[in-house]
């Protein structure tokens, strides 16, 4: 929101979005201090930076409207990755911006599906159910039995979640957060691709860009002048930074010293912090059902993202032992 090229790395959008994200402004002297933090914590802090940030979300919508708020966040980071990033317009393809484009496209639907589901279903459960999206990655690219475990026990917490069918979340809602889910599954694939075609931050900012002009208008037609309130811009500013631009920079400074793999593993646990913050902030409280319910999708992401970790090591050794790698 790296290594998406990884299958292990499927489980979340911001590890995709990792391999676009932008030096820390002012160089290592400057945010160079968190990392004092060690990288295991920088990864955790930038969970709850993103988490949380949803939560201040949520607080925002009676004022802005739920597309308000996207149009507020993708505009606000868009602006500070132009800034800091300065990415090249010149010498790329019609593929290039094509990659980028749909790219951009991707981030607003996946925001916009995201927002509308919060909207209406608490943030705990909405984050589970869009998790979905990036473990069916997972597991569609490792293409191992043991994978199908983990798929089942994904859905046994969708069903937990659900109540068996789904009657304690408004159905609306829980549709948003599915095709929030789908949207990130679409995101990792193609931040991925974009980050080969464009240098450093580049294809990031300019697909940030994108999704900002496209989701504007509607942010415009759904809350008009109440946008241009100081104290609505001031709350989307900080969605921004919270879900966007210091989440980003945690994780480029984790990812130098943190194996991808776990990076993953941890990043899984965003369906929990999701819920704590839903509980702190939006007093949100959850059901021992379904706060069974999100241990399951947790425990399922974290058991994919270690399959795929270990067909990769096995693949390496055999390599190895042939010694074809290198």
């Amino acid at each position: 929101m790296t290594t998406p090229a990884t299958p292990a790395s499927a489980t979340t959008p911001q590890s995709a979005a990792t391999a676009a994200t932008p030096s820390p402004a002012g160089g290592p002297g400057g945010l160079g201090r968190l990392g004092s933090l060690g990288p295991v914590g920088l990864v955790l802090a930038g969970g709850i930076s993103v988490q949380f940030g949803g939560a201040l979300a949520v607080t925002l919508m009676p004022r802005a409207g739920a597309l308000g708020v996207v149009a507020l966040r993708l505009f606000v980071a868009a602006v500070v990755l132009l800034l800091v990033c300065r990415p090249r317009l010149r010498g790329h393809s019609r593929t290039d911006w094509g990659t980028v484009v749909v790219f951009g496209i991707t981030m607003a639907a996946m925001n916009g599906l995201f927002y509308q589901a919060v909207a209406r279903i608490p943030l705990g459960p909405a984050v589970t159910l869009e998790v979905l999206g990036p473990l069916a990655l997972s597991v569609l690219a490792s293409r191992r039995a043991i994978n199908l475990v983990w798929a089942a026990l994904a859905l046994a917490g969708v069903f937990l979640l659900g109540g068996g069918g789904f009657s304690g979340l408004d159905p609306t809602g829980a549709a948003f957060a599915l095709g929030a889910g789908a949207m990130w599954a679409a995101y990792i694939v193609f931040s991925a691709r974009t980050g080969r075609r464009f240098p450093q931050a580049d294809g990031l900012a300019l697909a940030m860009a994108v999704g900002a002009v496209l989701f504007l208008p509607l942010g415009i037609a759904e809350s008009g002048t109440k946008l241009l309130d100081p104290v609505t811009l001031g709350l989307g500013a900080a969605v921004a930074l919270l879900s966007s631009v210091l989440p980003y920079t945690l994780e480029l400074l984790a990812l130098r010293r943190l194996p991808a793999s776990t990076f993953a593993i941890l990043m899984s646990l965003e369906p929990a912090i999701a819920a704590t913050a839903g509980f702190l902030i939006l007093n949100q409280a959850l059901t021992a059902m379904e706060a069974a319910a999100i241990a399951l999708v947790v425990a399922a992401s974290m058991g994919a993202v270690r399959t795929q970790v270990g067909r990769g090591r096995k693949r390496r050794a055999a390599l190895e032992s042939t010694g074809l790698e290198g």
